[in-house]
């Protein structure tokens, strides 16, 4: 499907958050090939030493490369094309097994709002858009929060890869309430007039501590534009109208594992936690190229029309998404290193190869993390059965207490 533009400025009201249109494909191509930031971070990549002995020949290189690489990129079909080519590489290099169920049930000519967990800023729509390539379906437009855009040629990558923008730097009620309609309307135009599937996670931010839970503040936001429209419609029917369809994705191993285990025990320590400049970029950087091990994406069904409340949809989107959570040896194996919930250990389909690379990964944690760290793979097991997350900080307090 093409990025069409409307035939007019006021048929676009959304110019400032959607992803480009084909017609602007070119231009955004050319500024990017000339960009000294992004050269620079591409230098620092792929060019480490000649980067700091010759930057301005490393830009250079860094440009004629990028130049090569657009040739002939003439749309936004085209530009994720090429991506896919990447994504292919990826899977291969970093992933053991991808395995899909749940979207042969779905029609592919229907639009659907996907709904999913969050555990990669990049990868979990990658492989949502990998899914649907594979099955012959057109990829979805991709939600990401304006907080990760603070470069402008992030901005331009990532609207040329079907992004649109999420507010969450508005100031005031007012700001707020005005950027979450423009939102609505465009996720609802998208959904039921440019009949364009939407991929949005279900909280904002990362569920770092591996327990995933979606935020009825984002239904709101969601329903808001067809109850602005038409004051009779109900939530239900605001729901039904955009088709949301929960996503579980599940990854055996998180590259960015002991990042958030640094995060949570800095936030838990002493309250707070600065983030470097780039390392929202790092953490997509990582994501790409760490090991994943096996991951599954399971496509849940269309939510009805009978729901009353937004908790009442924010319980079963967490219903389908936790049910279609898959469990790897990886997580009984945190559980086990734990030494909680030993009832819910299971552990058959472990192997001797699955164990050694869990403590491999796990002798790389520094001590002060490994609780954290372990406490993310845990945590799904004791999610699903139920059970109150792991709390390092209480752990480390019953240990001292002995």
């Amino acid at each position: 499907m093409t990025e069409n533009r409307p035939d007019s400025d006021a048929q676009d009201p959304w110019a400032d958050i959607r992803p480009y249109h084909d017609d602007e494909v070119a231009a955004v191509l050319a500024r990017l090939t000339h960009e000294p930031e992004l050269l620079d971070a591409l230098t620092r990549f792929r060019l480490p030493r000649l980067s700091r002995v010759m930057p301005g020949l490393s830009r250079t290189l860094a440009s004629l490369a990028l130049r090569r690489q657009a040739r002939g990129v003439a749309s936004v079909r085209d530009f994720q094309q090429r991506i896919a080519g990447y994504m292919e590489r990826m899977i291969r290099t970093t992933t053991d097994e991808f395995e899909t169920t749940g979207l042969d049930a779905l029609d592919p000519g229907t639009a659907y709002l996907f709904i999913g967990n969050h555990r990669d800023i990049s990868l979990d729509p990658a492989f949502v858009n990998y899914a649907l390539y594979l099955a012959g379906c057109n990829t979805v437009r991709i939600a990401i929060g304006d907080n990760l855009l603070k470069k402008p040629y992030v901005t331009d990558l990532m609207r040329l890869n079907k992004s649109f923008i999420v507010p969450r730097s508005a100031r005031g009620k007012r700001a707020m309430l005005a950027a979450y309609q423009k939102l609505s309307g465009y996720i609802r135009h998208s959904i039921t007039a440019d009949n364009h599937s939407i991929w949005m996670a279900q909280r904002e931010g990362r569920a770092k501590d591996g327990v995933d839970g979606t935020d009825p503040a984002i239904i709101k936001m969601m329903t808001m534009a067809r109850r602005t429209e038409d004051r009779q419609a109900s939530l239900g029917e605001a729901i039904a109208e955009l088709r949301l369809v929960p996503v579980a994705i599940s990854y055996e191993y998180d590259p960015c594992d002991v990042q958030k285990a640094r995060e949570l025990h800095a936030l838990r320590s002493s309250g707070t936690y600065e983030k470097g400049q780039y390392e929202d970029i790092q953490s997509i950087v990582a994501g790409i190229t760490g090991h994943k091990g096996r991951v599954r994406l399971t496509f849940g069904t269309p939510l009805s029309d009978d729901f009353a409340a937004p908790d009442a949809v924010a319980a079963e989107i967490d219903r389908q998404v936790l049910g279609g959570y898959h469990l790897f040896p990886s997580h009984y194996l945190a559980l086990e290193a734990l030494g909680v919930a030993p009832e819910l250990l299971d552990l058959g389909a472990a192997s001797d190869a699955d164990r050694s690379r869990f403590q491999a990964r796990l002798q790389q944690v520094p001590a002060e993390l490994r609780d954290w760290w372990l406490a993310q793979y845990a945590n799904p097991v004791l999610h699903k059965a139920g059970r109150a997350p792991f709390d390092p900080t209480a752990a480390e307090r019953d240990r001292r207490a002995e």
